[in-house]
């Protein structure tokens, strides 16, 4: 969810956006990469104590859950990271695999990388939707073919994203190789996300100053 948000926030901007603005600021980029780095060297340092790594990851996720709250950021925000630490933790209690602290990601990015592909298909695409949301603007996006293709162009980047972090990370879950697993969720996290963020914006910014919320008529 917080991702959601930062995507949207850095696109509804007129100017480009910085690369502190679209990971979330310095601590959006710890609170991203952190806690899943903390579960893998812990894991591995303590001999592979799961529930060592469950507890320093999840101590890591209340800290930065507390950090956001005391910022200023509302609790629904502050708690999403923690949200998917919770979950994550109880699937390796139920599977007593260590990789299996990476599933929900895993199934997070095929979630998405669907939604945005059959929103693609269906001619709302989701990337319209949430800016539209977050601007004010609503759906009037869609009364213009020019931004509904654009629209469309920048949802193919985060149905491209999410199906590259898959195809890379799937194998190395399905091998169990959680060191590189965890390299390669951080290394596929802040950088690649910027990335869609910034490819994205390109593509929207001629499009940007016609999605103003209508004049009211006049009497």
């Amino acid at each position: 969810m917080t991702e959601t948000r930062d995507t949207a926030g850095a696109l509804t901007s007129e100017e480009p956006p910085s690369l502190t603005e679209a990971i979330g600021g310095p601590l959006g980029a710890a609170e991203s990469a952190v806690p899943a780095a903390a579960y893998v060297a812990t894991y591995t340092i303590s001999g592979q104590d799961t529930t060592a790594a469950l507890i320093v990851a999840g101590a890591l996720g209340v800290i930065f859950a507390v950090a956001r709250i005391a910022r200023g950021q509302t609790v629904q925000y502050a708690l999403s990271g923690l949200v998917g630490l919770a979950l994550s933790a109880w699937v390796v209690s139920k599977t007593g695999k260590a990789e299996d602290f990476f599933l929900p990601g895993l199934l997070a990015n095929a979630a998405y990388a669907a939604a945005y592909l059959i929103s693609i298909l269906v001619r709302w695409p989701l990337l319209g939707v949430i800016v539209g949301a977050i601007r004010g603007t609503g759906m009037g996006w869609r009364e213009h073919p020019e931004q509904v293709r654009a629209y469309s162009r920048a949802s193919w980047i985060w149905v491209g994203l999410f199906s590259l972090r898959l195809a890379v990370q799937l194998p190395l879950y399905l091998a169990s190789a959680l060191t590189a697993l965890g390299v390669a969720r951080i290394a596929m996290g802040i950088p690649l996300f910027a990335v869609g963020i910034w490819l994205s914006w390109l593509i929207l910014r001629p499009t940007l100053h016609t999605a103003k919320s209508p004049e009211p008529a006049s009497p």
